[in-house]
């Protein structure tokens, strides 16, 4: 069976900067933790990068979320913490909206995709789903201990639509 992690967006922006959150602060070792298992058993870790330029304001995207956050090249760009000094040893997928055509390219082929990071409700669900779609007969699961968003009742919700949507949330029936 082969098996992949991906760990979306755990960027500085997204955990301690612009849109961070004590709540996906909170992950990081969770994360880590996944990544280690997953390179001990000689799967593949993915690494998304949320990815804007100097214009991110004048986007589409922009307009709906006005706050500037992961501008390519910026501290708030980088991946966070601990997790950080484990990128090195995946792919890394730079993105430019909430889900990843290019990720469901990587990912052909592989017989568990589990997602962990941020956020639950934006980029977690959008990615599971796309996935979900392109590869349906792939088990695609996301453990609720290691996603994070920051809104409580978003991330309940995300977990139960994408339970609904056939991905497999751990720990829960």
């Amino acid at each position: 069976m082969s098996r992949a992690l991906v760990v979306v967006d755990y960027q500085n922006d997204f955990v301690k900067g612009s849109l961070g959150s004590p709540s996906a602060e909170a992950i990081e070792d969770c994360i880590v933790l996944k990544i280690k298992e997953y390179l001990a058993h000689g799967d593949e870790v993915f690494f998304t990068m949320d990815t804007h330029g100097d214009d991110y304001l004048a986007t589409d995207e922009g307009t709906h979320i006005p706050v500037r956050h992961c501008i390519k090249g910026t501290p708030g760009w980088k991946i966070f913490g601990k997790v950080a000094e484990y990128s090195h040893m995946g792919k890394t997928i730079e993105k430019h909206t909430f889900g990843s055509l290019r990720l469901v390219g990587e990912l052909k082929g592989y017989d568990k995709i589990e997602l962990c990071g941020v956020a639950t409700n934006v980029c977690i669900m959008a990615n599971a789903v796309i996935l979900k779609t392109a590869y349906p007969e792939s088990e695609i699961t996301v453990d609720p201990e290691c996603v994070a968003s920051y809104d409580r009742d978003l991330h309940e919700k995300a977990l139960d639509i994408m339970r609904s949507l056939s991905i497999d949330i751990l720990g829960r029936p």
